[in-house]
């Protein structure tokens, strides 16, 4: 591995620029129209355009987004998140051009990005998962009587789904039967697939998954977990790590039914398994995500770990550098993930950032993709940064998030900054005794 091309773009495109440089690597960018003028590209060795701001003609273009690596020399593809990163065809089509893919194999990847075959195969190894369907409900009429099997309230969901997209919970049969047609016009619109299944909806539910590394030589080990529970609308919002739900004994059992997903297929590389947890602490799998994660720096914080020097040392074919007693929770973490949208109504809120300062304290790291003048489009994702706090323990870090969000300097556009204080502030959260119902509890009690 000589060169990396990074088929991603804005923070998490910098993010892993920077670790490439510090090893020495050459680095590539790829961009399109509309992030022509983007740090990203300016701060690799080489950018190339590869096409307008729409996705699938920019950073879904797979022919594009390989002829760029053959034209700049580059060996290997580190995919990010998102976009192409869990796409089974483009690791395979990466293999077939000679270029080194930094995730695990194809075949893990298709295997773990169909939910229902993911359910099936951690059945199969003793991992626990929630009660549902073992087959697509292929019409409403097919939901509407495996919902009556396993029991109301029910999860409806897309077999290929992913940030919360075709997800809905259903609490009667006249509110499935609604729902379904929907959902399953989402799935295929966003993944070209629309198979649905139903799995029982969990009550008091936690989103806590498990960072997961595992090298070709058969060495699979997790690096603890991270708390994941304030989402809206199924997409994460601040996450933090270790949780402040699990005992040592919950924690241990969490991580190890992790490892033994992973070990159940094959898994190479840095990957997260995500877990539902009830109010008793029964947990069940839920997914497998085949790449580096948006929160990935909330583990680096706690541990001191690069993330993604170790997908490097890995997609190298080299040996885990530590053993599992190795791993310890040197910190406590919190991730912001501060958004381009209405702090009330969440909705994308596109423009340009006339002023851009984002705080510079003590135990605080900023992954951002922007900077003054940034002009944030409604073709991409709106996160526009990540705001890590750490401290000595949970206390120090919601302090010194506190003190990030009310020194973040943010102008032009309208950001999620205000509901991320009004967070660190509630008292449910403080405590330490939110679910994934938080954002939708506060809602309710403001009406």
């Amino acid at each position: 591995m000589r060169k990396v091309l990074i088929a991603n773009r804005g923070e998490i495109a910098r993010r892993i620029i920077r670790t490439c440089r510090e090893q020495g690597l050459g680095t590539v960018a790829v961009f399109s129209d509309a992030d022509k003028d983007l740090p990203f590209g300016r701060e690799a060795d080489e950018a190339v355009h590869i096409g307008p701001p729409p996705v699938p003609h920019s950073y879904l273009n797979v022919d594009a987004i390989i002829a760029a690596a053959k034209q700049t020399g580059a060996d290997a593809v580190h995919p990010g998140y998102g976009l192409l990163s869990e796409n089974a065809a483009f690791a395979r089509r990466c293999q077939e051009e000679g270029l080194l893919f930094i995730g695990p194999s194809p075949e893990v990847i298709a295997q773990m990005g169909d939910k229902l075959t993911a359910r099936n195969v951690m059945h199969n190894a003793g991992v626990p998962i929630v009660p549902g369907c073992k087959e697509p409900a292929k019409s409403p009429d097919e939901a509407a009587q495996l919902a009556s099997e396993i029991g109301y309230p029910v999860m409806l969901k897309a077999s290929a789904g992913g940030g919360g997209i075709g997800m809905q919970i259903c609490r009667d049969e006249a509110e499935l039967r609604q729902a379904y047609q929907s959902a399953k016009g989402r799935a295929k619109a966003y993944f070209g697939n629309d198979a649905m299944y139903i799995e029982r909806y969990v009550d008091e539910p936690r989103h806590i998954e498990v960072q997961i590394a595992g090298d070709i030589h058969g060495n699979v080990l997790h690096i603890l977990e991270r708390e994941c529970s304030i989402q809206r609308r199924h997409q994460k919002v601040l996450e933090e790590s270790p949780s402040p739900f699990l005992d040592d004994d919950t924690r241990e059992k969490l991580c190890s039914a992790a490892v033994q997903a992973a070990r159940a297929v094959g898994y190479t590389g840095v990957g997260t398994v995500e877990f539902i947890v009830d109010g008793n602490k029964q947990f069940y799998f839920l997914e497998m995500n085949t790449r580096l994660q948006v929160e990935h720096p909330v583990t680096e914080e706690m541990t001191g770990l690069d993330l993604v020097a170790m997908q490097l040392a890995i997609a190298r074919g080299e040996k885990l550098s530590f053993a599992q007693e190795d791993i310890k929770a040197i910190r406590h973490a919190i991730e912001l993930r501060v958004y381009a949208e209405d702090p009330v109504t969440f909705m994308p809120s596109p423009g340009t950032i006339t002023l851009y300062q984002p705080p510079q304290l003590e135990g605080v790291r900023i992954d951002d993709g922007v900077e003054t003048g940034t002009q944030v489009t409604p073709f991409y994702d709106p996160m526009i940064a990540k705001v890590i706090a750490s401290g000595a323990d949970r206390s120090e870090a919601i302090k010194r998030a506190k003190a990030a969000m009310q020194q973040f300097v943010l102008t032009g556009i309208k950001t999620n900054i205000p509901f991320l204080l009004e967070v660190l502030e509630d008292e449910q959260f403080v405590r330490g005794t939110y679910t994934t119902r938080f954002i939708q509890e506060r809602k309710q009690k403001s009406v």
